[in-house]
């Protein structure tokens, strides 16, 4: 096992910059996922860590060795890719022992290590058959299974998950969590899916337009984003932003609306007074009034807003709801007593909200 340092990583194709500066430091033994929308770096970030692209700029170490020089053979690592690379005309078991033989390791050491790991992933009725035998998930078991039985200091997975079906995906999600908890290996996970980063990442890094947003665990994450575009793409539904002003007691006028924020994060917008801001909820932070009268105690929580259109998603339910020219989604119980084409009245947990400057887009709190 070993840590991975990124120092100044960048990475320019022609006129566009891939990775911009990447300064990243990542834990022995810890799963760090990469995350952010297409073409936002991560891949490009993941590939010049195993050697598939050479860096413009900056450098890259495992353990405590620079391996900008060393050749992807040499850096000690596995990979498991998207699309999972097998040899169509090899079994199971020569998929997985591959790499072992090509290293020259003697042969009854293979077949134990195969053995052992084709156990572990449920593979070992399997050992016999050719790819095409399989079904996506098999495959992709057998793609982890080559990697793990490599034994290297560390694992990158290149969207692994992706060309599974939803349902497969969750299972084999819930597979490399276990395995990684029982091997201990420095994992880096890419992902455009925020679902995998929240579920899967002991820390997550956000990647945008080459540069990293934010590094942080889950719930720091979603709960202490540190701009709105960390905001916006964690979460799902993505949180509200509404276009307001600040007036001079602390409160945010909206407009249809007037919220007040409690306690010390009044102080963060005495700065703002008289200045446009974007106030950020969360879906799930909204509540119909009749479901949770305590938080319209004190007032400054509440809005009345039209229910345009209500999407039952079992235990939940997705409210969209137009509060005079805001479009806001509210996630609340499904037995929430609320008609569509009807305007009832709502509370938001101010103590969860959030404020970022117009400009910058970072958060004011």
């Amino acid at each position: 096992m070993a840590e991975v340092t990124l120092k100044g990583l960048t990475k320019q194709f022609k006129n566009v910059t891939a990775v911009n500066q990447m300064n990243l430091e990542i834990r022995d033994g810890e799963f760090m996922v990469f995350v952010g929308p297409s073409g936002c770096g991560k891949t490009t970030a993941l590939r010049m860590i195993a050697g598939l692209e050479e860096p413009t700029d900056g450098e890259i170490y495992i353990g405590e060795r620079l391996v900008n020089d060393v050749s992807p053979k040499d850096r000690d690592i596995a990979m498991v890719f998207q699309n999972y690379a097998l040899y169509p005309h090899m079994t199971v078991y020569d998929n997985m022992a591959f790499g072992l033989k090509l290293r020259k390791m003697p042969k009854a050491e293979i077949r134990t290590r195969v053995d052992e790991v084709a156990k572990m992933l449920g593979l070992d009725q399997l050992l016999d058959r050719k790819p095409k035998q399989l079904s996506g998930g098999q495959r992709q078991r057998v793609a982890l299974g080559r990697a793990i039985v490599r034994q290297p200091k560390v694992y990158l997975m290149d969207e692994p998950l992706s060309n599974l079906d939803a349902k497969l995906r969750v299972q084999t999600r819930s597979e490399i969590i276990k395995l990684h908890r029982r091997l201990g290996v420095t994992t880096i996970y890419v992902t455009h899916d925020q679902v995998e980063a929240m579920t899967m990442g002991d820390r997550i890094t956000v990647m945008k337009d080459g540069l990293i947003q934010q590094v942080d665990s889950p719930l720091n994450l979603y709960n202490k984003p540190v701009n709105m575009f960390v905001a916006g793409f964690i979460g799902s539904p993505a949180m509200n932003f509404v276009e307001a002003t600040v007036e001079a007691d602390g409160s945010i006028n909206a407009g249809h609306f007037t919220v007040k924020p409690k306690g010390g994060l009044v102080d963060s917008l005495k700065s703002y007074a008289g200045k446009k801001i974007i106030w950020g909820v969360r879906p799930s932070d909204i509540f119909a009034k009749s479901m949770r009268p305590d938080l319209a105690d004190g007032g400054g929580s509440e809005l009345n807003a039209l229910i345009e259109v209500r999407e039952i998603m079992g235990d939940r339910a997705y409210l969209y709801l137009m509060a005079g020219k805001h479009a806001i989604v509210a996630d609340v119980e499904s037995e929430t007593p609320v008609k569509e084409e009807t305007t009832d009245a709502f509370v938001v947990d101010m103590e969860r909200t959030h404020a970022f400057d117009v400009e910058s887009e970072n958060a004011i709190y």
